[in-house]
């Protein structure tokens, strides 16, 4: 079977050591011919800047070339069946990067393709993005366990992926949602039954106090832009300014997966101050991803090769 990275916790036991090849590959500027001969499909239903750039890029120092489709460019969202599509994609290319709207059309991708399948983002995650996270917070404090991360807005798919990674990496984290817009519960419940320092609370300096890292993201995300006055009231009071930095640890930084709007869920001084280090974190994509493209593709080119060697005698 092919190996696939939906959610973090595919990661299983190489989890940590995804976060060491990211550093080593960031180090050395790291260009292999692994992905030689191959090509990957990106197949976006929802636009972007980082995730595609990452992707195309790091699939290009992996020695392999890359396809950009929408829905404009396939049958997604028209007559044909999903798992037709997959099948025909599976047939013609060697792997499938997808952003979407919903978990289930990744998971319907990977079982049909008979190719390894990456999530790049649906309603429900945004495992890229949170790996690459982190490892920015890797880098700076490797001891993950001792490490309090604080989400401050939306329960959205970071908060979500978030929830996860805490699960996976060990570090405590305190989410701060308005009523009602918290993240998925039944992930919530499950996570912590499974002994992961998660909590929500719906009191920003609740989750700030003493945390190093500061997370936020916009208040209303692509597709809910019919939502934004709605949200603008709802939100009110999650705004990570100076005086709410001020409650975290000593030296604590702030992070956001950008795009952000600042002046709204991020004043100007803290997404400009020293303290950020939002564009680290965009950096860190592409050395993730390549990362990531590896742990994937070095076991399907091994599994490839085992199947069409001669048998022995």
């Amino acid at each position: 079977m092919p190996r696939h990275f939906i959610r973090i916790r595919d990661l299983g036991s190489d989890a940590r050591t995804l976060l060491v090849r990211a550093g080593e590959i960031k180090k050395s500027r790291f260009r292999s011919e692994l992905l030689r001969g191959k090509t990957i499909v990106l197949l976006f239903e929802k636009a972007s800047t980082r995730t595609r750039l990452s992707f195309e890029v790091g699939i290009r120092r992996l020695g392999g070339q890359c396809i950009f489709m929408t829905p404009l460019e396939s049958q997604l969202g028209r007559s044909e069946p999903l798992e037709d599509t997959a099948r025909v994609i599976g047939r013609y290319n060697d792997g499938i990067v997808v952003r979407t709207f919903s978990e289930e059309k990744v998971r319907k991708l990977a079982e049909y393709s008979g190719v390894p399948v990456i999530n790049a983002l649906t309603d429900q995650g945004h495992p890229c993005q949170v790996l690459s996270d982190v490892f920015t917070m890797y880098e700076r404090r490797p001891d993950l366990e001792k490490v309090k991360v604080a989400w401050v807005g939306d329960g959205n798919n970071m908060a979500n992926s978030f929830i996860e990674a805490a699960l996976v990496f060990g570090f405590t984290l305190v989410l701060a949602c308005p009523h009602g817009y918290g993240p998925d519960p039944s992930l919530l419940s499950e996570v912590q039954a499974a002994g992961a320092a998660v909590t929500l609370t719906d009191s920003p300096r609740e989750a700030v106090a003493g945390a190093h890292f500061v997370n936020t993201d916009v208040w209303a995300s692509m597709g809910q832009e019919a939502e934004q006055k709605a949200r603008e009231h709802a939100f009110q009071g999650f705004f990570v300014d100076d005086a709410l930095m001020s409650a975290a640890a000593p030296g604590a930084l702030f992070m956001h997966c950008l795009p952000a709007h600042k002046g709204e869920e991020v004043s100007f001084d803290v997404f400009e101050g020293p303290a950020s280090i939002v564009f680290d974190q965009a950096e860190n994509r592409l050395h993730m991803q390549m990362a990531l493209m590896e742990w994937v593709f070095t076991e399907e080119t091994a599994r490839t090769q085992r199947s069409i060697s001669p048998k022995s005698a």
